[in-house]
């Protein structure tokens, strides 16, 4: 049984193409609501559910949350990749930014991993809202997984970049 998200209540969320922007635990400038640091987020989700989520081929959305943790899986999959590599930390964290600094492709782009999870924008503020959300959590989702995949050493943490070899709902990523 895969693991859903907890941010199942949609009431007073705003949303992008289907896309519900949720509150981040977070010190990066986007158009994300600030979150309490008490309390878990998306992203804190994200990465405790991966291990035993990227192991399902499929998915079942029960809530918009769901897509954004699919995405998320979906990211920390294309991270710990190109973590994998790395020996260091500061070898790794030079990688993470390299991602974070691509072109974030949002729904109806060529790139963009899910074609039919989120709607396609209907005006240009509503893809640029999209994209710069995706971005921001994608640069936090980057911060919090190296803390994972590096122990305190610097020294890779190789039951988490174990899983870099692993399909997500059978996706080939490069």
């Amino acid at each position: 049984m895969v693991y859903h998200s907890s941010f199942s209540d949609d009431d007073g969320i705003t949303k992008a193409c289907g896309c519900p922007l949720l509150p981040l635990k977070t010190h990066i400038k986007g158009p994300a609501p600030a979150s309490d640091s008490d309390k878990a987020d998306i992203v804190d989700e994200a990465i405790t559910f991966f291990r035993a989520n990227v192991f399902f081929k499929n998915f079942h959305v029960k809530s918009l949350a769901d897509k954004l943790l699919i995405y998320l899986t979906s990211y920390i999959n294309i991270a710990l990749k190109r973590l994998e590599s790395c020996r260091t930390l500061a070898v790794g964290t030079k990688a993470i930014i390299n991602l974070g600094l691509e072109n974030v492709p949002v729904p109806g782009e060529p790139g963009f991993p899910f074609p039919g999870l989120f709607t396609l924008p209907e005006s240009e503020e509503e893809a640029e809202l999209l994209r710069n959300y995706l971005k921001q959590i994608r640069e936090e989702t980057s911060g919090r997984l190296l803390n994972c995949a590096y122990r305190a050493n610097g020294t890779p943490n190789k039951w988490w970049l174990a899983f870099a070899k692993r399909k997500f709902m059978n996706l080939v990523i490069l």
